[in-house]
């Protein structure tokens, strides 16, 4: 990972387009390609970024993130305070909690407690960016990508919309439609869910293990 202090602009030009005005931010380039810009504060959610794949072409003064989208991240540097480079090494993965392990393991046993005619085809389906918890098919054959979690933010429906992301870019999958679980999900979760078109279910941990009558709660 490349961590860069600079004294910087931020231009964005895409769907919308952005500008950040001169200020000091940490620059962040992970080894996948992403490149976020952060300002001291506003915890770990970057005030613009590009994620991979993409093109970095960099130079003293300027650095310009493009996609295959068309979309184009600018940073006009000013003065550059650090620069540093760190190998991370290879990742273990996301540790999942017991009860979040097993809630994925519960519905993986049975998917129609989500939906009728829901059916399994893998558990921790690999992508380029993490595995998909559970990839499913509905009653229809259109392949379904689960994401389970304990509680759920609004940074598990961005989790799942960049998976969403990478699925859909494979023939064989496509068309991917994607659903969010958890024993509770935030109002706000819910919203961004609905605006991309993401199902979302609550479930009720004891109903799974069997422990009260089945009661499914669907939007």
């Amino acid at each position: 990972m490349r961590l860069v202090i600079a004294d910087c602009t931020v231009d964005y030009d895409g769907r919308l387009t952005a500008h950040l005005p001169r200020a000091t931010r940490l620059i962040m380039v992970k080894a996948d390609g992403c490149v976020a810009v952060h300002a001291d504060g506003g915890a770990y959610k970057p005030l613009n970024w590009m994620n991979a794949p993409n093109l970095l072409v960099a130079d003293d003064e300027k650095w310009v993130v493009t996609n295959p989208k068309g979309e184009a991240l600018t940073i006009t540097l000013y003065q550059v305070l650090s620069d540093v480079s760190h190998d991370f090494g290879d990742d273990p993965g996301l540790q999942k909690d017991g009860v979040e392990a097993h809630l994925q393991e519960l519905l993986a046993v049975d998917p129609e407690q989500l939906e009728d005619g829901l059916r399994l085809v893998r558990r921790e389906y690999p992508t380029e960016i993490g595995p998909v918890d559970l990839l499913c098919r509905d009653a229809d054959g259109r392949v379904v990508a689960v994401e389970v979690k304990r509680r759920g933010e609004i940074d598990g429906v961005e989790q799942l919309t960049r998976y969403l992301e990478f699925l859909n870019r494979q023939p064989d999958l496509s068309p991917v439609r994607g659903m969010f679980v958890a024993q509770e999900i935030k109002l706000q979760a819910k919203t961004l869910a609905n605006d991309r078109s993401i199902d979302w279910v609550e479930v009720d941990y004891d109903v799974l293990r069997g422990i009260e009558r089945p009661q499914q709660k669907l939007f």
